[in-house]
């Protein structure tokens, strides 16, 4: 695998080792040791998929401490752009995102450490989403950001069709309302 780090150090894209014959491929999309020896230490205890149509958008999300949740996300059908937001007050990079295209095709993975709020634009129809998380899922300690916070600047591409949000993603709060990580 390759690990080709973003604009944001600790926000990595992750380009697995594909072997292709006629058959088809193979992928080894997970290895504790490997991904520990890349600096991605991660005790990950959940796996979640989610299923979408083009111009879902989904987030901007994460869990405050002591639930917060490092990610590695991929797809398995389809693509997404998928965004990961500095959320950690004091950071030098706070409030500034990354992006990447992620697609069943390209077979990447991004890694979203503790301190960043993640979100994606499903980008084609029927598109399967994957990512692991080192934290159980806690309804208490979840947050979000609005996904069009002029601060944050991100650049979603136009679609042909309409962007479809849940209604909690709707009513999220500006970074500026938001509650924060601590550095």
């Amino acid at each position: 695998m390759t690990i080709t780090p973003t604009a944001i150090p600790d926000v990595c894209v992750i380009t697995p080792r594909v072997r292709e014959d006629t058959r088809g491929y193979f992928i080894e999309t997970y290895s504790e040791q490997r991904y520990r020896d890349a600096g991605i230490a991660c005790a990950f205890v959940q796996d979640n998929e989610s299923c979408s149509m083009k111009g879902v958008l989904r987030g901007f999300h994460y869990q405050r401490p002591p639930f917060a949740q490092a990610k590695l996300v991929r797809v398995l059908r389809g693509a997404v752009l998928d965004v990961a937001v500095d959320i950690r007050r004091g950071s030098p990079t706070f409030g500034q995102h990354v992006a990447a295209c992620l697609s069943a095709e390209n077979k990447q993975q991004l890694f979203i450490p503790h301190g960043f709020a993640h979100g994606f634009l499903v980008l084609e129809d029927n598109t399967i989403f994957s990512y692991k998380c080192d934290d159980y899922y806690s309804p208490q300690h979840e947050c979000g950001i609005r996904w069009d916070d002029p601060t944050l600047a991100v650049q979603w591409p136009r679609l042909d069709v309409a962007f479809v949000l849940s209604a909690k993603d709707e009513r999220q709060p500006f970074l500026s309302d938001a509650v924060l990580f601590e550095c």
